[in-house]
């Protein structure tokens, strides 16, 4: 497979853009080589600047539901783009949007957008410490909410603790309100509470996807509920990744636990950058200016992204029988890359929720950030590479979710199996 074409155009982008990216996780070090530079996406398949194609499951980290190019996607942001790029002030989609996003979520009764999941987290974190009169807040190792201060936090070592910085630049100020607890481990989150009695929120991935797909168990999620209604914290569920794309109303669906707070973004957007948070009235009622918490964002409820929105949820809302199709073919190439492991006596975890699905290259069973470290990340790095030999393009992290759209046909599915019994071959 010829690739000069990106090496090139990555030796000239490290001389202007730091490390060659606009974001670390398109980089490659975890695995190696040369980030693919892309030119275009059609349906469920890229095509990088030297010509080849390549099977697509990261679809742009999450938000191409229909996959690239969709044409009622497509004709909806032109058709926006002819009115005006942007205006600074209200416009009917985005009261659409919002009215087709709260149909669909029971627990939202208000949502505000902003630019992006990270300006989302932010700001509901922000709400409901203004909301609570409290400082502190709960995370979970191995879930990611975005890059703001107060959530670089460093995964400890398991047992519950006030939490350092993981990245310079974040003054330890900053994160000493942050306390870390173990993903799917109920008595590490009595810790924290035993630790503090000014928990504002309890933050949480329920479908944790960036440290590989890693669901939380519906007990859990259950007494983490109690725990917060007991200390009277609010818990906000983190679905910038999984909201719309494990099910079409939100993990509360799938999970029988209602959070106070939801963050969302990706799918929402189209494949725009749109992030929201929403939640109950009477929380999202102190956000300014109906309240005294403060939050505002130039481009926040941006038209362009705002049809390209209503395209994606309302053909979703229309279609809703996607779900189970796209899980279906997830589980099937689980299933067919699972077999080709254990003939080649590769340890593999598999899991899939709806459109999302992750494996891991270990011997046991992922519940948590521990068991996810356990993995084999050398050998993922050769089956990554092997697999883009093969023409399929797999996100370049062992610590990542992979996505099934509707433009992945069956004939993909089967084709990616046959490539990944060949690379299992190649690297066991």
């Amino acid at each position: 497979m010829n690739t000069q074409s990106s090496q090139t155009a990555f030796n000239e982008a490290q001389a202007l853009i730091p490390g060659g990216v606009n974001s670390p996780v398109r980089a490659f070090k975890s695995v190696g080589g040369t980030p693919l530079f892309i030119e275009k996406g059609e349906g469920g398949e890229l095509v990088d600047i030297d010509g080849n194609h390549y099977i697509d499951y990261v679809q742009s980290w999450g938000p191409l539901i229909f996959g690239h190019a969709d044409e009622t996607i497509e004709n909806a942001v032109i058709a926006a783009v002819k009115k005006g790029l942007s205006f600074g002030a209200p416009t009917l989609a985005e009261t659409q949007l919002a009215k087709l996003v709260i149909d669909l979520i029971p627990s939202l009764e208000k949502i505000r957008f902003v630019s992006s999941g990270t300006e989302a987290v932010m700001s509901a974190i922000r709400l409901a410490r203004g909301f609570t009169h409290r400082d502190d807040i709960i995370k979970f190792e191995g879930c990611y909410h975005g890059h703001s201060d107060s959530l670089l936090v460093q995964a400890g070592s398991g047992m519950a603790t006030f939490g350092t910085p993981s990245s310079p630049g974040v003054p330890a100020d900053f994160t000493k309100h942050t306390l870390l607890a173990k993903y799917n481990d109920i008595q590490s989150v009595k810790k924290c509470f035993e630790q503090s009695s000014d928990i504002a929120c309890v933050i949480i991935e329920p479908i944790a996807g960036n440290m590989g797909l890693v669901p939380a168990d519906k007990d859990f999620l259950a007494e983490l509920r109690f725990l917060c209604d007991a200390h009277g914290t609010l818990l906000i569920f983190d679905e910038v990744m999984s909201g719309f794309r494990a099910t079409l109303r939100g993990a509360e669906d799938i999970t029988g636990t209602i959070p106070d707070l939801i963050t969302m973004g990706k799918v929402i957007g189209g494949g725009m950058p749109v992030g929201a948070f929403g939640g109950k009235k009477e929380i999202m009622s102190q956000l300014s200016p109906e309240g005294p918490v403060y939050q505002a964002g130039t481009l926040s409820g941006n038209p362009v992204a705002m049809a390209a929105g209503l395209a994606a949820i309302g053909k979703l809302k229309e279609n809703a029988i996607l779900f189970p199709i796209l899980q279906k073919r997830a589980e099937r190439l689980l299933e067919g890359m699972k077999e080709a492991a254990l003939q080649n006596g590769i340890a593999l975890q598999t899991d899939v929720r709806g459109s999302m699905f992750g494996f891991f290259f270990n011997d046991k069973p992922v519940k948590d950030f521990d068991d996810a470290l356990k993995s084999d990340t050398k050998r993922f790095a050769a089956f990554h590479a092997g697999m883009l030999e093969e023409g399929v393009y797999f996100a370049c992290s062992q610590f990542e979710t992979g996505f099934i759209s509707t433009a992945t046909t069956d004939e993909m599915i089967e084709k990616s199996i046959l490539a990944a019994k060949k690379v299992m071959g190649r690297i066991k």
